[in-house]
């Protein structure tokens, strides 16, 4: 699932309490997770609202109201209704690298401001909106919000908090954005029960909640001091980091910021050095991790969760409470994450969930390839039981793992110098795949039908050998000693780091240190 940020954390244990400023300012922080959560969930649920479909898109309205016209798989097969969805992902791509240049210059603080700006006025247009046109434009403008939101909150939490909680806020930042699709699904639960056309706008409407709280946390919060020093206002950061830190014993920490800002300054590439062959490595297991998120099928599930569960013969209400329960299982699964992700480790737990989330997608295919043709009545429900626990199985494994882990994994492994420029490519990589699926599941599901399941099962069984082979472990790995413990020590990508890096760091221009092999 899309969300997530870089830690990076590597730095050492400095003198800090956890004081009231950083418990206030995370959470405000957080709602941008919230906020993005809550438009992937709301999206499938409006749209298996009858008023909704029948105002945008009436011939899905009358495919879905003419038993037997259409095959079960095809009924919301719609260009437009996937538009819908996807535009959202589009609009963040777009944006991603202009809010990356916008989080440098002028801050974490002035970056979610212009994230919640976009969130508000693309609630006022959905909530509002008179046809479709309307419609992807409130969608648009919301995806602007999420790619501004996306590169700042989980930057501005990481810099902001003491580096003893940093790694846990890295999932804790995944855990809002569940709770926000669990919150969506509540909300379509309700209002689905609203006469007219009042429920879908009051859906839509409601995401102005978290929008108006991160807009209204990133006016009142101080910006990070890391980012003050970056752009040259010393004294202020100084000011700032005592206040967050809660002592006057700061010097220490605030000399390696000072440091860390130099360093970065002198990398003047960050994209012609993520490039190099040295860091190959990171590169290719960044966008790998981006990808295969996107094939286990977990965005087509929690996106289209009610239209999914309507296709299946479930009834309308039921739909929308069956996506609920999964979303209370995502919550609780990505809470399990952040208590073992440390204690197991990153391979064992995507290696246990690829096994968890293939014999789900199977056992699901297979039922479906039964019970569900083109024009059958609804499952029994027994069936349709069996279906919603497959379906909370395989979203509790990718909940605990390649929902967190993909984007913690990439925040490990890129070096400093290459951190910036590899934040957005990851994020990019994650938007482009996170708007293809968007687009086209519902074409697949009325092609594929029940083999759609078949097809995410055989991807997760690819991405299952990619880690078993390719992924090494970096629990508690420092970042700084990430090239000699892990990537020297790899049976393959050690071939990318044993060479000798001098000649080209001497016309780098100073982009990176040089690697060398005793």
């Amino acid at each position: 699932m899309t969300g997530g940020g870089f830690t990076g954390d590597n730095t050492k244990e400095f003198e800090a309490k956890i004081t009231p400023i950083i418990i206030i300012s995370c959470m405000m922080a957080a709602t941008g997770g919230l906020m993005f959560g809550y438009d992937v969930g709301v999206s499938g649920g409006v749209a298996s609202m009858p008023p909704f479909l029948e105002k945008f898109f009436p011939k899905v309205y009358r495919q879905i109201a003419e038993e037997g016209s259409e095959s079960n798989y095809c009924k919301y097969d719609n260009q437009g209704l996937q538009l819908f969805t996807s535009s959202l992902y589009l609009a963040g791509l777009m944006v991603t690298f202009f809010a990356s240049y916008t989080t440098r210059v002028l801050g974490r603080r002035l970056t979610m401001l212009i994230a919640g700006f976009f969130f508000i006025a693309g609630v006022g247009f959905n909530a509002a909106a008179q046809n479709l046109a309307m419609l992807i434009c409130g969608r648009i403008l919301l995806g602007c919000g999420i790619g501004f939101a996306n590169q700042a909150v989980p930057v501005f939490l990481s810099e902001i908090a003491p580096s003893r909680i940093r790694g846990a806020l890295n999932i804790l930042f995944q855990l809002d954005i569940t709770l926000g699709i669990l919150f969506a699904n509540l909300v379509n639960y309700f209002t689905n029960k609203i006469k007219g056309e009042w429920g879908w706008r009051v859906s839509l409407g409601l995401g102005g909640i978290p929008a108006l709280l991160l807009t209204l946390g990133a006016y009142l919060v101080v910006d990070t001091p890391n980012s003050l020093i970056e752009r040259g206002h010393l004294e202020q950061g100084k000011i700032v980091l005592r206040k967050i830190r809660g002592t006057d014993n700061i010097d220490p920490e605030f000399l390696e910021l000072v440091e860390a800002s130099h360093v970065a300054k002198q990398v003047k590439h960050p994209f012609r050095n993520i490039l190099k062959r040295n860091n190959r490595p990171q590169l290719v297991i960044s966008i790998a991790l981006m990808v295969f998120q996107q094939f286990t099928g977990i965005n087509a599930i929690m996106f289209y969760a009610p239209v999914l569960f309507n296709t299946l013969g479930f009834k309308n209400d039921a739909a929308l409470y069956s996506a609920v329960i999964t979303g209370a299982i995502n919550v609780i699964s990505t809470i399990v994450s952040i208590y073992s992700v440390d204690k197991l480790g990153r391979r064992k737990l995507l290696l246990e969930a690829g096994v968890q989330m293939f014999l789900s997608q199977m056992v699901i295919a297979v039922v479906l390839g039964i019970k569900v043709k083109d024009n059958s009545e609804e499952l029994s429900k027994g069936y349709a039981t069996l279906v919603v626990v497959m379906v909370c199985i395989f979203v509790s494994a990718f909940a605990w793992s390649w929902g967190p882990l993909g984007w913690l994994i990439p925040s490990e492994i890129f070096p400093l110098e290459t951190r910036s420029a590899g934040q957005s490519v990851t994020v990019c990589v994650n938007f482009l795949f996170t708007s293809v699926i968007a687009q086209a599941f519902l074409s697949m599901l009325c092609y594929f039908k029940y083999g759609i399941f078949f097809f995410f099962s055989g991807w997760i069984l690819i991405m299952s050998i990619f880690v078993f082979f390719l992924v090494p472990e970096t629990k508690n790995v420092p970042i700084e000693e990430m090239t000699q413990r892990v990537w020297k020590k790899h049976w393959f990508w050690k071939r990318f780091v044993e060479v000798d890096f001098v000649e080209d760091d001497k016309v780098s221009d100073g982009n990176g240190p040089s690697i060398m092999v005793p």
